[in-house]
């Protein structure tokens, strides 16, 4: 359905990607790699961490979708200029199959660092709940 409706847009060519993931020159600001690995690490542990703390019994149930969804904006707002915010493997993957090449070639980041990033912030939210 997204390339159907991409597709209907004059000049759209697929090797451009549509929103894929990248680093270098495929990074829509530039940014290089560790930069983008860097980032994408801090922003999915952001993401996991609010879902972590908003899912606790002690948090008041039925709220855990508004922090969520505000991290998630955030997220965005800081991550779309760098990689084009990936922070889900399976958003990652999508748009790399589709476009092909480069998008497949750095693909790898866009695994590895939303794992770092969760295990990561299960760890620390392990040891925040310890100390309760």
């Amino acid at each position: 359905m997204l390339w159907l409706v991409a597709s209907g847009m004059p000049g759209f060519d697929i090797s451009q990607g549509f929103a894929t993931n990248g680093f270098g020159e495929h990074s829509p600001g530039g940014y290089g790699l560790v930069a983008c690995l860097v980032a994408e690490i801090v922003l999915t542990f952001f993401l996991v961490f609010t879902v972590l703390g908003t899912t606790h019994p002690k948090f008041p149930a039925g709220f855990g979708g508004i922090p969520i969804g505000f991290v998630l904006v955030l997220i965005h707002l800081v991550g779309i200029p760098i990689t084009n915010t990936s922070v889900n493997p399976a958003r990652s993957i999508g748009v790399a199959v589709f476009q092909g090449g480069w998008a497949l070639a750095q693909l790898w980041l866009f695994i590895v660092a939303p794992i770092i990033g969760a295990l990561l912030a299960v760890v620390i939210c392990r040891l925040v709940r310890a100390r309760d």
